[in-house]
């Protein structure tokens, strides 16, 4: 029977089956022979002859004393176990848990007491493989597995499992026990040969039932605190709510089951301006702060919850905000304690918080004494919760330019003045934000602030003065376009009379004449005051247009080679970005290539040093156009078109003013003022917006955008209104624009000729008769209307001008069409053609010739409308 070890015998191995006992044994084996061959040579060298024996004997003599005398010295090492490993062995004999080492087959190497003390083998002969101690059991199996199959793919691993009873006898008593299996490859120092394994296993029962008391006082904790009779929430360093109880969920109406960490925010819970209450506790950098406040919650129906929050909030220490803690105490309403003097108190701090206006009372010095919610979020840049409490003054929120205009008001306050007239002022740090400060007197002070002298009310008027600045442009870009379109009709009419004498006096005289050439200079120098007069007309739209349905990508392909040429000679590069499917835009195409052609001539005027230009297009929805923040857009699909230049800029104070008529910073003779008056008029007349932003020696950007032009809307709308009988007043394409024209210009129709301008009438009659017609001329519309009874009617063609006194054109072709629904009307006017179709009925039919005209477009225009059925 085999005596049972002791347990102090555990801290030695086993089983230990890698020892190098053997290899001592046979060295010293191997020093006792060459040993006994040296005593041999020794005794019996005088009898052995044999010259090969006996030097045979004296190699084994000398290697015998060599061994020896080096075991001695220490340089042979006859029991060759190093000290490292005495020490790996004494480690693992003592280390705490279970240790086994086997081969790949699962062969016990190595086994150390703690092993056969966890799994009860009191001897070598006891001791069981992983595999029989473990297999038995299905969970602690398929741990064994893994970590097998781990570890035959060179990896390492550890699996915990349970067992319904210990695999020994245990400390942690009988019943269901709880282990901790690891395993890891040893590589052996012997070339070739298999690594071995290491397996380490450990009862951690003790360690579990720890692991499940804390869990368990933890979620005890946890449902305390879910069911306390306060709220509670907590959150990160950008106010990002992780936790919150149920009774707070339960308050606001909110599922906790639903409810994900980081994915609400405070500003998510709180109602008004609490926010900005809540961000005004700031704790100095590595401290803690405690505040607590007054304000409202936000259920998910969209009620508000009064409450009473204490607010803790921590920071880093480089004074960034850290983490809040939040304990939320519920105000009931409708209680007999609401009629205290505390619930009243708070019913005047919630409403003192959540109004629209930012509150601030102030001492006789200008001392801030309180602030309500939104004062400390409209001006949380320039005074904080800490400032006021340091006894910041109200000064330092306005510009240093109207402080004494503050402290005058203040003055009258302290002095219980009335009417005091209020204070509009920018802030310091942002030159662009308007303020408007209502100052007011504190008539009786009371006892809890006897140094109160007055309220101070501030109120946010930047969107109300950028409304302003805009109407205060559009008025005068209103009443400029209507001088230039006046102008520009009075021009027109000189315009024509000198175009059609010159013509009249070109079809007399020959090319040999000495007054040819000067009839020929002031034939051109009419044409270029015409062209003059339509940047006018463009600029207070009312220049003729031919909108047709475009797409952009064509329009700028097109005009590139045109831009490139403009910039021959010159260091500016040329740059086009092409937008991807732009949608398609409905807009006059020889004006919008004008307004391409202009800012791009214009952009590359302002790189003389050279540099680069840059044509943009692209697709803009209504989300993006939002985001450009211009308050006059509307929030729709547009098409985006930027033309960039890396030149000088514009200067800020005249941004104002480049798209006024003759305004213009070049020098005399090399610009007229009108190509950025043309550029607006013409994007405004084509329903779009141009916007300019520029920096000083940077460059600028100018912003054309143009409506999305719904094709399949258009054409659904046109056949709904042919399907209802409806006929739209489609004013058809003027005469003047058709390509072809005829050869023959003469005529014998009969023409009532009616215009209000004496010099164009004459000229315009003397001009037709010349091609054979029988001009009748009127100088109203009245005297027309007699004309036609006086003749019965025996008219082939009406040409009208539009504006005349008494009786303009459309009223004339109303009252013509009463009698003569079938006689043919040709308008002429200076302005755009839709100016006036919109005044006429339904159905009208008319030709349509611009001013200024020549000659030759008078007798196109009449010939080609006597043509047409």
């Amino acid at each position: 029977m085999t005596t049972p070890r002791q347990a102090d015998d555990y801290n030695a191995p086993i089983v230990d089956r890698g020892g190098r006992s053997g290899t001592a044994i046979r060295i010293i084996l191997l020093a006792l022979v060459l040993i006994a061959a040296a005593a041999a040579f020794v005794v019996f060298k005088n009898s052995l002859d044999n010259e090969m024996v006996l030097g045979v004997l004296g190699v084994l003599a000398m290697v015998g004393i060599f061994f020896l005398v080096s075991s001695v010295i220490g340089f042979i090492e006859v029991m060759p176990q190093r000290q490292s490993d005495s020490l790996a062995r004494s480690f693992l004999n003592s280390h705490p848990d279970g240790s086994l080492i086997t081969d790949d087959k699962g062969r016990i190497i190595y086994a150390n007491g703690a092993y056969g003390k966890l799994t009860g083998a009191r001897k070598a002969t006891e001791v069981q493989t992983l595999e029989a101690l473990l297999s038995r059991h299905r969970e602690s199996n398929e741990a064994l597995y893994r970590l097998s199959n781990g570890l035959r793919e060179g990896r390492e691993g550890q699996e915990e499992f349970r067992l319904l009873r210990a695999l020994g006898p245990s400390p942690n008593g009988s019943g269901a026990h709880w282990y901790r299996l690891k395993a890891r490859t040893l590589k052996t120092e012997e070339s070739g040969s298999k690594p071995l394994h290491i397996w380490q296993i450990s009862d951690i029962t003790s360690e579990r039932d720890d692991q499940e008391r804390f869990f368990k006082e933890l979620q005890n904790a946890i449902d305390y605190l879910d069911h306390a009779p306060a709220g509670f929430f907590s959150a990160g360093r950008k106010g990002e709510i992780f936790y919150l109880n149920a009774t707070l969920a339960e308050w606001l109406g909110l599922d906790l089951t639903k409810f994900i960490p980081g994915s609400m925010t405070i500003g998510d819970l709180v109602a008004g301006e609490g926010l900005a209450l809540i961000q005004s506790v700031q704790a100095e950098p590595g401290l803690k702060k405690t505040d607590t406040l007054d304000l409202d919650l936000k259920k998910s129906n969209g009620q508000s919850l009064p409450v009473q929050i204490v607010h803790s909030v921590t920071s880093m220490r480089d004074g960034a905000p850290g983490e809040s803690r939040t304990i939320v105490l519920r105000r009931q309403a409708g209680t007999e304690s609401e009629q205290s003097a505390s619930a009243a108190a708070m019913r005047f701090t919630r409403f003192f918080n959540n109004t629209p206006m930012a509150i601030a009372s102030v001492d006789g010095t200008g001392r801030i004494l309180r602030t309500n919610a939104p004062f400390l979020k409209l001006f949380s840049g320039i005074v904080s919760r800490d400032d006021v409490d340091n006894g910041a003054l109200l000064e330092t929120i306005v510009q240093e330019s109207d402080r004494e205009r503050l402290q005058s008001a203040l003055a009258a306050a302290k002095d219980r003045q009335g009417d005091i007239p209020p204070i509009d002022s920018r802030t310091p740090n942002d030159e662009a934000r308007h303020f408007r400060f209502y100052v007011n007197a504190v008539i009786d002070q009371s006892d809890e602030a006897p140094e109160e002298a007055a309220i101070v009310y501030a109120v946010e008027v930047t969107e109300q003065k950028a409304l302003e600045a805009q109407m205060a442009q559009t008025q005068k870009m209103n009443a400029v376009g209507t001088l230039a379109g006046g102008i520009a009709h009075d021009f027109n009419n000189v315009l024509t009379a000198i175009l059609l004498s010159s013509d009249h006096l070109l079809l007399q005289a020959r090319s040999s004449d000495a007054s040819f050439a000067d009839l020929m200079e002031i034939k051109r120098n009419a044409n270029r005051a015409a062209v003059l007069v339509r940047q006018l007309l463009a600029f207070s739209r009312k220049q003729t247009m031919r909108p047709s349905v475009l797409n952009l990508t064509d329009v700028v392909g097109d005009l590139r080679m045109l831009v490139d040429r403009l910039l021959s000679g010159t260091h500016v590069k040329l740059d086009v970005e092409y937008g991807r499917d732009l949608w398609p835009v409905k807009t006059d195409l020889s004006q919008f290539e004008q307004v391409l052609i202009n800012l791009c001539v214009n952009a590359r005027d302002a790189m003389p040093e050279g540099g680069k230009l840059t044509v943009r297009t692209r697709n803009v929805t209504a989300q993006e156009v939002a985001a450009f923040n211009y308050s006059y857009m509307p929030a729709e699909d547009m098409v985006l078109v930027e033309v960039a230049d890396t030149g000088t800029g514009i200067a800020p104070e005249i941004m104002d003013k480049i798209f006024e008529p003759f305004f213009t910073t070049k020098e005399v003779g090399k610009g007229t003022g009108l190509g950025l008056a043309m550029v607006y008029g013409i994007v405004k007349q084509s329903g779009g917006y141009i916007q300019p932003e520029s920096e000083v020696g940077k460059g600028t950007t100018f912003r054309v955008f143009l409506p999305r032009h719904i094709v399949e809307s258009a054409i659904a709308a046109e056949a709904e209104a042919v399907e209802a009988g409806e006929t739209s007043n489609v004013v058809p394409m003027p005469v003047a624009a058709q390509p072809e024209q005829p050869e023959d210009l003469t005529g014998s129709a009969v023409i009532l000729l009616v215009e209000d301008e004496e010099a164009v009438r004459r000229g315009g009659k003397r001009m037709l008769e010349t091609r054979g017609y029988t001009v009748h001329e009127a100088g109203s519309g009245i005297e027309a209307l007699d004309i036609l009874d006086e003749l019965e009617g025996k008219v082939d063609i009406v040409v009208s001008d539009v504006v005349m006194p008494e009786m303009d054109g459309p009223s004339l072709l109303r009252e013509l069409r009463k009698k003569y629904p079938d006689m043919k009307f040709i308008f002429v006017s200076g302005y755009a053609e839709d100016a006036f179709a919109r005044n006429l009925p339904e159905g009208s039919k008319f030709g349509f010739l611009p001013k200024p005209f020549s000659l030759k477009q008078l007798a196109v225009v009449v010939k080609e409308t006597l043509d047409q059925n």
